[in-house]
């Protein structure tokens, strides 16, 4: 079941710097420009269902494994359609915003591209 199906309408002109610490910064269109900076915009409405750990994040072609999820990182999501996903291969984060996927490299994005979350 999907749980966030949107399209990347705006990648941010420092989001390349946020990818080299293996990080995405997601937000929908509301948000205002000095976070659209770092950050990958989408034109999603929000989360339909809670993501959890064991769901799959797909970039493109390329997809990861959720291994933590924050505990505001749903309510971000579903309000603004926002969340950092830190691809560190890490179960934990002190930061309630913050998922943690697979450490993999974060393929190259562009606008028109398709992100999605659902279960596996």
């Amino acid at each position: 079941m999907e749980k966030l199906k949107s399209t990347i309408v705006e990648l941010g002109k420092e989001w390349e710097m946020m990818k080299e610490g293996d990080m995405l910064i997601l937000f929908n269109e509301t948000a205002p420009q000095e976070l659209k900076d770092i950050a990958v915009i989408h034109n999603g409405s929000g989360v339909t269902e809670p993501v959890a750990a064991g769901d799959y994040m797909h970039l493109g072609d390329t997809s990861f494994e959720i291994l933590f999820v924050g505990d505001v990182a749903n309510e971000t999501l579903r309000d603004l359609g926002h969340a950092t996903f830190n691809f560190n291969g890490e179960s934990h984060s002190d930061l309630p915003g913050t998922v943690c996927l697979e450490k993999k490299e974060i393929p190259e994005l562009r606008e028109g591209q398709e992100i999605i979350i659902k279960n596996s």
